[in-house]
């Protein structure tokens, strides 16, 4: 296996990519994530057991791991402090496991208070965000007035900034949202106890993770959220507030380019999104229902019910490009088992004009584009747990071919997921 990879997500989040890095961490020392914050969920079924996990990397349920936050990933204290704690209730130490970068940015109070607000505010047209005030936090990290880890470790900073920040919430609290106010002695007792929790889990990462790779360690590079929630490269607006494709991993970690090898793009067999924004494919009536409670299609983080649609080929390849995917994972295969016939995008047609479009480009009006259909047949049998490639039913492999061939086979599927489990898993080819 290559040294170092990058599991990335390839559609709107929610793809599995927590059970593949949990999966692959056995062949590695280290898992880095590199953006996003407690908006992102990964949802992991052990022994039967179902383990969610915001903040920290899913590798952490191995005891040979050593789990990484980059600077690029904002941290609610509450949200990290209650998340070790629930670790620790399932006896998974984190001791000497767990490694925050100094420039990680705050989550505090009143940016929750301010993602709320601002949603309830614009109603119909709110964006649909989690409300976990992970934009806010990175709003404040690109104005240069945020808190960073290395902050609260000096009072004279960590007074008069967090003094500043609570003014300048209040002020919008009171005149334009017409709401309460936080209170300065809570927010600063929050930061306080974490203060003291973590203080032996901070180090330099971009040094760290040099030293690694002179040393040869194998480093697993997990991302939140998927590439076209990517803050410049997805639907926009209906995007998260960080970058979700490669150059994230990157920017949010410190890494250079030769610490990565291999860049897995984990997609769903079929595809969801939480909240607003453009779905072409998008399912709706007795379907839709059933992919949802079939693949448990509740956000991990929310509970928001996702919406649901067929795989999108088009979308799909513009991720691979765009990120230099060099495999594919597909995942869920298995809740497409009762279908009798499955659909996938390979082009859309726009009704304005009428004309095929194959190649989607940036800033392209979805509202007059028609998904154009490939009809695959059916298995119509279980799946669930099959471990070989050539157990599959042949519909099944037909559909991992279709997939290939469509990309000329220059991209693989090299995993396939059947099953919610660990051990639910084909490895097709060993990369």
């Amino acid at each position: 296996m290559k040294s170092n990879i990058v599991i990335l997500g390839t559609q709107w989040g929610d793809e599995g990519k927590g059970k593949i890095v949990d999966f692959l961490t056995r062949k590695f020392h280290y898992v880095v994530r590199y953006q996003g914050g407690n908006n992102a969920g990964h949802t992991l079924i052990v022994n039967n057991k179902k383990v969610v996990l915001h903040l920290i990397p899913s590798g952490i349920l191995h005891d040979n791991i050593v789990c990484i936050l980059g600077g690029g990933v904002v941290i609610s204290p509450y949200g990290l402090m209650n998340e070790i704690k629930m670790l620790s209730e399932l006896k998974i130490s984190i001791n000497n496991r767990l490694i925050l970068s100094e420039s990680c940015p705050l989550v505090l109070e009143y940016h929750v208070k301010m993602d709320i607000a601002r949603e309830l505010f614009l109603k119909n047209s709110s964006i649909g965000t989690t409300k976990k005030g992970i934009g806010p936090a990175y709003e404040d990290k690109i104005a240069r007035r945020g808190l960073q880890i290395r902050d609260i470790y000096n009072d004279e900073i960590l007074f008069k900034k967090l003094k500043n920040n609570i003014n300048y919430y209040n002020s919008q609290f009171i005149n334009y949202y017409k709401c309460s106010t936080v209170q300065y002695d809570r927010i600063l007792k929050e930061i306080l106890e974490f203060r003291d929790f973590i203080k032996n889990k901070i180090k330099d990462v971009p040094g760290l993770l040099q030293k690694l790779y002179k040393e040869k360690k194998k480093v697993i590079f997990e991302g939140a959220q998927g590439a076209l929630l990517d803050l410049d490269h997805g639907t926009f607006p209906y995007v998260t507030s960080s970058n979700t494709t490669i150059g994230g991993v990157f920017t949010g970690s410190g890494a250079n380019l030769k610490l990565v090898n291999h860049v897995i793009g984990v997609t769903k067999a079929y595809c969801t999104r939480v909240g607003s924004g453009p779905f072409p494919t998008e399912i709706t009536g007795d379907l839709d229902s059933y992919l949802c409670m079939k693949g448990k299609e509740f956000g991990s983080t929310t509970g928001r019910r996702r919406r649901t649609g067929w795989l999108d080929l088009v979308l799909l390849s513009r991720v691979i490009t765009l990120n230099s995917i060099t495999s594919l994972c597909l995942t869920k295969l298995d809740v497409l088992d009762d279908l009798s016939e499955i659909k996938v995008c390979v082009a859309y047609k726009n009704m304005k004009n009428m004309n095929i479009i194959e190649d989607i480009f940036e800033n392209i009006n979805y509202s007059f584009l028609k998904p154009v259909y490939k009809i695959l047949p059916g298995w119509k049998q279980s799946i669930r747990g099959i471990t070989s490639f050539s157990d599959l039913p042949s519909p099944a492999q037909n559909y991992v071919y279709f997939i290939e061939k469509f990309f000329n086979h220059q991209v693989l599927i090299d995993i396939i997921s059947t099953g919610p489990n660990r051990i639910d898993t084909i490895i097709k080819r060993d990369i």
